[in-house]
């Protein structure tokens, strides 16, 4: 690996351009293809066979997903049989073997007919190596880390996130974003020190006031509470407010907002002004922690919103 891996300064305009997006590589043109190309475009390199069928499956998949990613990545294709001395040196042992090159060393890799989703993540976390280039395109960038942290997976929005932070150091919304993924493993303490770091002007961005409500309900819905009694109280009694409060953060804390969103809208209707407005106080709370575009904050704030002016 280390003999394939040297200087050589970056070579022509950034970008891929359309007809270099896709193209084969031999030991000959790997420096050029992969090596120096990838110092401004990040470059996918697939390692494959004639006599492999699961390459066969995985290929025309990542060819698709590289020329949807128009131009943020390339795609160098290297058979192995005609070239066992590039595919000793970089020691593969299976295929299909893919690697991500970025600035000429190789940062991400996979091996396997992966499913279209994992490819797709893979280009993600990738195009997020090559954030600082443009500006431009940090918001791009943002938004595929968003979601992936919506969709699961945790892990990749993160190194997204991070990747952005340091292409751009003190961008509030990447900053925010990787602090929201320690709250979904429930690292509380690095997560409040990543809202440490976001400077005191930008607090009131709408990126940190949502983070530092889901700390405090995430703080706050922490305990461990058995909804099939709390639900079993209810139905002894619908009036007993302290345990529909309380089941209407089990169901929080378990991510189910929906039905917390109703419990507590619940204890708004019957009785608004129980234990000091703590149901509508919470209610605000879980509103800035999903943001003003989360379907459940805008049906919630209807809803809110009938039910205090009726």
């Amino acid at each position: 690996m280390t003999e394939l891996i040297g200087g050589g300064a970056p070579n022509g305009a950034a970008g891929a351009a359309a007809k270099d997006l896709i193209k084969d590589a031999t030991i000959e043109t790997f420096e050029a293809d992969v090596l120096r190309a990838s110092m401004k475009t990040p470059v996918i390199v697939d390692f494959w066979a004639d006599w492999c069928q699961p390459c066969k499956q995985l290929t025309p998949r990542l060819e698709k997903a590289v020329r949807e990613a128009k131009g943020k990545v390339r795609l160098v294709k290297v058979d192995i049989d005609r070239n066992k001395m590039l595919a000793s040196q970089l020691r593969i042992q299976s295929i299909p073997t893919v690697y991500a090159f970025f600035q000429g060393r190789p940062v991400d890799a996979f091996q396997g007919a992966v499913p279209d989703s994992e490819i797709k993540a893979f280009i993600q976390r990738l195009v997020g190596a090559g954030a600082g280039d443009a500006a431009g395109d940090l918001s791009e960038h943002l938004d595929a880390a968003e979601q992936m942290l919506a969709q699961g997976d945790i892990a990749g929005a993160a190194d997204l996130f991070g990747r952005i932070a340091e292409a751009d150091q003190g961008n509030v919304r990447a900053l925010a974003g990787l602090a929201r993924c320690h709250v979904a493993l429930r690292d509380f303490d690095q997560a409040r020190a990543l809202l440490d770091m976001i400077p005191a002007d930008k607090q009131s961005d709408p990126a940190v006031t949502s983070l530092r409500a889901q700390l405090e309900l995430a703080a706050g819905e922490s305990g461990k509470r058995d909804a099939a009694e709390l639900q079993a109280r209810l139905q002894r009694n619908p009036k007993d407010y302290e345990a529909r409060f309380e089941l209407a953060g089990a169901l929080i804390g378990a991510g189910d907002m929906e039905r917390g969103v109703d419990e507590l809208l619940e204890i708004v209707a019957k009785n608004r002004d129980w234990n000091e407005g703590a149901a509508r106080k919470k209610l605000l709370t879980v509103f800035e922690a999903l943001g003003a575009a989360h379907p459940v904050t805008q049906s919630g704030r209807r809803r809110l919103s009938s039910i205090l002016f009726s």
